[in-house]
């Protein structure tokens, strides 16, 4: 018997990647996404490259009833991997209590279902920036390295998010989760039927930097200079998204099949830091394409650096980030060049 997997969020970015994965790894898979930030047209990508068109339902997560009812209608549903939440760190400082709704919500709904329909685990999207800027001696960040308070209510969900889930695990609640969190998710399926489609002006460096070279955007801006980094800019740790909807398969196995702790934290990541201009060098080199871009003053909130210890993860989990940063970019341009070619970007 096939496993069936919800996934929330799943028809955004690294959601879609993971259905794909899941997919493909034998799962039957169930999205629920209210499409604030994403299009229907997506899960004709993710037929095209796996064959199968995921059952998909139209629900906001803030309505309890209605996420019960998706309970209802697939009571096959073993496991939950959620995505689905507001994710803009800039917009969650002027809009604090949308991100408060949307993102805590949500999950305090799927948690109280869970035990009702029998759903044995749940797999969290996290992110480093609840390690906020790690000393120098807590880099690479292992999943030990002290949770530091939030830059952003984004941020803030996430930690309170991770607290919710182990509080109510410690309290008895019948589930396990495993929570991952993530480093830098960038690059696109390299069929290019899905990728990375923000509406509106980017947050992200990479969808930037294809817009820019395209030509959507007349120039990239590189937040600071003057950073204490080799050439001055940010570090961050890049991951192929691929690879980390890989990472999510191998924790959904793990929290279904095997005796393990409750509540388990891994790191998603590669291991190295790259910073913002060798990315940009790198999509050049990659792609043959040259990027207009300049410095800009320091932004508001940004992290020096921070990149990942992820040996736990590849130990515990047998993942591991394998794709080379050039064929991440090409591939990132190569969706660019795909909606350009359908007329959407």
């Amino acid at each position: 018997m096939k496993q069936t997997i919800l996934v929330t969020g799943g028809t955004g970015f690294i959601g879609s990647h993971t259905t794909v994965e899941l997919q493909q790894a034998g799962y039957n898979v169930v999205i629920v996404d209210n499409l604030s930030n994403s299009k229907i047209e997506v899960l004709d990508g993710i037929e095209k490259i796996t064959g199968v068109r995921p059952a998909f339902e139209n629900v906001d997560l803030r309505e309890k009833d209605a996420v019960e009812a998706v309970f209802a209608k697939y009571p096959e549903i073993e496991g939950i991997i959620h995505f689905a939440a507001s994710k803009a760190v800039g917009e969650s400082v002027e809009k604090p209590l949308l991100y408060y709704r949307n993102n805590i919500v949500s999950l305090i709904n799927l948690l109280e279902l869970m035990p009702k329909y029998n759903v044995k685990g749940i797999i969290f999207s996290s992110s480093c920036t609840v390690y906020g800027q790690p000393s120098e001696d807590n880099l690479p960040v292992t999943e030990e390295a002290p949770i530091q308070k939030a830059l952003s209510p984004y941020g803030n969900t996430k930690q309170i998010n991770e607290e919710i889930i182990c509080d109510y695990i410690h309290s008895g609640a019948p589930i396990k989760s495993i929570i991952l969190r993530y480093f830098n998710p960038i690059g696109a399926h390299p069929s290019a039927y899905i990728g990375e489609l923000p509406n509106g002006v980017p947050m992200n460096l990479i969808p930037f930097v294809t817009q820019t070279a395209i030509g959507v955007r007349k120039e990239l801006k590189i937040f600071g200079n003057d950073y204490n980094t080799p050439d001055g800019t940010c570090i961050r740790d890049y991951i192929y998204v691929v690879d980390l909807a890989k990472a999510h398969v191998a924790a959904m196995a793990r929290v279904l099949d095997q005796e393990t702790d409750a509540v388990e934290v891994f790191n998603v990541g590669t291991g190295t830091g790259v910073s913002t201009l060798e990315v940009v060098e790198g999509f050049e080199k990659a792609t043959g394409v040259k990027v207009n871009w300049s410095y800009a003053p320091r932004r508001e909130g940004d992290i020096e650096k921070v990149w990942g210890n992820v040996d736990k993860a590849n130990k515990v989990l047998g993942w591991k980030a394998e794709t080379p940063l050039e064929d991440v970019l090409a591939s990132a341009w190569k969706w660019q060049e795909k909606l350009r070619e359908d007329g959407i970007m």
